[in-house]
């Protein structure tokens, strides 16, 4: 179908872009009405609700400028990161300590800037809103910090603290951790979600049923979101721009960027029911288990894949655990944003087995690997993680935080099937991130 575009500039002078399917309303007519931009109107430091600033209707596709500043900063993108919209943006130069005051002096609010709601037109409670992710058009510049005793995995190991900022090399498609060591690019909106049920303001921290905070690396460019309305309207919203992140993310931040554009399409789904959210890859469909309590999160993503084994492939519930654990490919997302995250991968084609990933038990030629086991999958998760960290400074040299800062961005900690008595988590960092060892 052909896609007709529209140029828009807001009060401040940023651009924006607008694609309407070809039969909709006119883009003359929809595309400034459609685009969410990056205005002072627009921008929500930190809470995940509110009143749509923008609408858009079934089967067009939203552009959005990066979610930080409604400027290009010029030709030169030094003012690239930003993590309060109310405080001001982390540039090179802010200190550990400054961005530690950012948090600290605004208690119960989340450190995400975030763009939206948008207004979907024809979204109502019950229905699904199906997001497609088209484009993203990141930063040159990202950071990664730990802020000093307070959140991440291990808060209390990590008393000192330290931000560090990277160049985005957007034609290679990686960023230098280090000299040597290479971070591989790949973009994806860490928060994406709707409304909640219940009205007022909350953190964005926090992901759960409405999408949000859910820090799905997977979520890249040709990725789709399909999650439950739970309002008139759904308010679609995101932020939290990421250019990579390791499945764990366990010192709470990933590649932290901000996109020059993130361009999606969004549609309303009437016949389809969701409980949680789920995510359509090339190959694959993405199931979800969020909870405080990595156990319960795991009951949650087990019902979830069998849900959705069910429905695609026609089975009974006991035919689908069977598949389920047959198939079974899953990964700790997350454990950092108060309630942690899970995901399992299932083929899309069903008469194809799709390659399941390896849980190698001790280091092999393209992973550092180490595993922890527990009847509590939160301290199984614990145990791999910083196994991995001491495992990087002792063989890698180096610094215990940044250690903690590369694993956060590259480790892949992937769930092993739960057994009767034990949980177990394999963490995998590629020896391709050693660029000088290849």
């Amino acid at each position: 179908m052909g896609v007709r575009g529209l140029t828009c500039r807001s009060a401040t002078g940023s651009a924006f872009s607008v694609a309407t399917s070809a039969g909709n309303r006119s883009a003359e007519h929809a595309g400034c009405r459609s685009a969410e931009r990056a205005d002072p109107a627009s921008i929500r430091a930190g809470f995940d609700s509110g009143t749509g600033t923008a609408s858009s209707g079934s089967g067009k596709a939203v552009s959005r400028q990066s979610s930080y500043s409604s400027g290009d900063h010029g030709n030169d993108p030094v003012g690239l990161v930003q993590q309060c919209a109310a405080a001001g943006p982390v540039v090179p130069g802010t200190t550990i300590e400054q961005i530690k005051k950012l948090r600290t002096d605004f208690p119960g609010r989340g450190p995400h800037t975030l763009t939206g709601p948008v207004y979907i037109e024809g979204a109502e409670p019950g229905d699904v809103l199906k997001v497609r992710i088209n484009k993203i058009v990141p930063r040159a510049y990202a950071t990664n910090f730990n802020v000093p005793g307070m959140f991440g995995e291990f808060p209390s190991k990590f008393p000192e603290g330290q931000v560090k900022y990277f160049y985005l090399d957007l034609e290679r498609k990686v960023a230098e951790f280090a000299p040597g060591i290479e971070i591989p690019l790949a973009p994806f909106p860490g928060t994406i979600g709707v409304a909640r049920a219940e009205s007022g303001q909350y953190s964005s921290v926090p992901p759960g049923r409405y999408g949000g905070n859910m820090d799905v690396r997977d979520l890249t460019e040709g990725a789709t979101l399909y999650v439950p309305v739970f309002v008139k309207g759904a308010l679609l919203w995101t932020g939290d721009s990421h250019a990579a992140q390791g499945n764990g993310e366990i010192n709470l931040t990933a590649l932290e960027t901000a996109y020059k554009e993130m361009n999606v399409t969004v549609d309303v789904l009437k016949n389809m029911k969701l409980e949680w959210p789920r995510i359509e890859t090339k190959d694959s469909w993405i199931t979800v288990g969020i909870d405080r309590d990595l156990n319960k999160a795991l009951d949650i993503l087990q019902e979830e894949t069998r849900t959705f084994l069910m429905e695609q492939r026609k089975l009974t519930k006991d035919e689908a655990a069977k598949v389920m654990m047959a198939t079974w490919d899953c990964r700790v997302t997350q454990v950092v944003d108060v309630n942690k995250g899970l995901h399992c991968f299932s083929a899309k084609n069903t008469k194809e087995r799709r390659k399941i990933e390896a849980l190698p038990e001790k280091e092999n030629k393209s992973y550092l690997v180490t595993v922890g086991r527990d009847a509590d999958l939160n301290k199984a998760m614990d145990d791999a993680a910083w196994a991995m960290i001491g495992l990087l400074e002792q063989d890698k040299k180096l610094t215990r935080l940044d250690a903690y800062s590369l694993a956060s961005m590259v480790m892949d900690c992937r769930l092993a099937a739960p057994g009767a008595t034990q949980k177990a988590v394999h963490c995998l960092v590629p020896k391709s991130t050693w660029v000088a060892s290849r």
